[in-house]
């Protein structure tokens, strides 16, 4: 079978709003390496989507989902529930910053659990009104879509979006926008368009993913908590791509000294199965009444048994520190190529959550084409890597945590080779 061969069909049975980054099909795949369906090995420096933190298949993860599938693999935990559920609500409700009581609530996607974050929010305020930041992705439903900070190729040819959604500048200063400015916008905002007394909250992720892997400046995020304690807004962390020690915390909240009121969250819980949760202060979470919340697959056994598998896995093997560990090793080899690499303009992220952004060299100009060609050239290497940004200058770094130092070694050596020929050839 041929790569070739599974794309065209693709083409003909797939509706082409669904995009994708290679057309390289995964036969099998183990920690953070993956074979195609030609028998070629390629190194994981996607993990899904910052999904498989704890890598592909890890034992652990696996054991506690065949166990749960020799147990029960649905009954609608509104229906008939299980105790794994509870379980998994116990602890993160015991993870999540904050020193008040918390619940939890289950369901299925990282959009969803945004999605009813904002449900959450305006019962608790009886406000409706929510401010996102311009570079956000809070995923592709209508709401989710609507608070997403930017319209292609999420908001084209959709329509109108959801009303009483506003978005601020969110602070990049290399990109000339600074905290001072953000919060100007953010001051003429309640001034010309929304009175702040009918905000519900503020939405944020605390490192950008798609918009570029841009961290909220640390003081931007103490004066938001200020703003919103003020005038009675929620915060809301969308830890959606930065939890699970994806940063060197758990959360990637726990970087900031200050704490939100509701954090959704999803992709590296499940550790590879379709998991998202919303934990937030427990007198919030029980705004909305009995079945206001809930789906029929949220919280599937499976993936409850996953998510509590992969909590073990991340305390059990230190991958907090192994991220820290991991993030400085990358981030050192890529400041040692900046002299034989001019399009390299930043490098940057905490933890194992980093990137580096290129421009025209001599220039602030993006250079989304340089980025491709490191993505395409790593590609043919096999070495499989992601851009993102705004401009899409951006290639993010997002191995499984648990990647094996030679592998990871092995990988760097792509890289290097990789960002050398493409300047040679720029």
């Amino acid at each position: 079978m041929l790569n070739s061969d599974i794309a065209a069909r693709r083409t003909d049975a797939i509706s082409r709003g669904v995009g994708v980054t290679t057309q390289v099909y995964a036969e099998r795949a183990e920690n953070a390496e993956l074979w195609d369906v030609e028998g070629r090995r390629y190194i994981d420096f996607a993990a899904g989507i910052a999904v498989v933190n704890t890598g592909h298949r890890h034992p652990k993860v696996i054991a506690a989902v065949k166990t749960q599938l020799d147990q029960f693999t649905h009954t609608c935990h509104q229906v008939v529930p299980y105790e794994n559920y509870v379980t998994l609500a116990e602890r993160l409700n015991k993870a999540v910053p904050g020193n008040f009581a918390k619940k939890t609530i289950f369901v299925t996607t990282g959009a969803e659990a945004v999605e009813n974050a904002v449900k959450i929010a305006r019962a608790a305020t009886n406000r409706s009104a929510i401010i996102a930041f311009t570079g956000a992705f809070h995923g592709r439903t209508f709401m989710g879509m609507t608070l997403t900070g930017k319209v292609v190729p999420y908001k084209t040819g959709f329509g109108a979006m959801m009303p009483d959604v506003f978005h601020v500048p969110f602070p990049i200063e290399m990109h000339g926008q600074t905290m001072e400015d953000s919060l100007a916008v953010l001051d003429k905002l309640f001034k010309a368009d929304v009175d702040p007394n009918r905000v519900a909250a503020f939405i944020i992720e605390p490192v950008q993913g798609e918009g570029g892997f841009y961290e909220v400046p640390r003081a931007f995020m103490t004066k938001l908590r200020e703003i919103a304690d003020k005038h009675g807004i929620l915060l809301i962390a969308d830890e959606v791509q930065t939890g699970f020690a994806r940063t060197g915390k758990l959360f990637a909240m726990e970087h900031f000294g200050v704490v939100a009121d509701i954090t959704t969250m999803a992709k590296g819980l499940g550790g590879g199965f379709p998991i998202a949760a919303v934990t937030g202060r427990a007198e919030i979470m029980d705004a909305p009444g009995p079945g206001g919340l809930g789906g029929t697959y949220g919280g599937n056994p499976i993936g409850i048994a996953a998510g509590n598998a992969v909590l073990d896995v991340i305390e059990e093997e230190g991958l907090n520190e192994r991220a820290e560990s991991l993030g400085n090793r990358l981030k050192q080899r890529l400041h040692s190529l900046i002299s034989e690499v001019p399009q390299i303009a930043d490098i940057r992220g905490p933890g194992f959550m980093n990137a580096v952004e290129f421009n025209i060299p001599g220039t602030k100009a993006p250079n989304a084409n340089f980025a491709n060609a490191v993505r395409a050239k790593a590609l043919d290497k096999g070495l499989i890597l992601l851009t993102c940004g705004v401009y899409g200058n951006v290639i993010r770094f997002l191995s499984p945590i648990t990647i094996q130092d030679n592998i990871f070694a092995e990988a760097m050596d792509i890289l290097e080779d990789t960002l050398r020929e493409c300047a040679k050839e720029a």
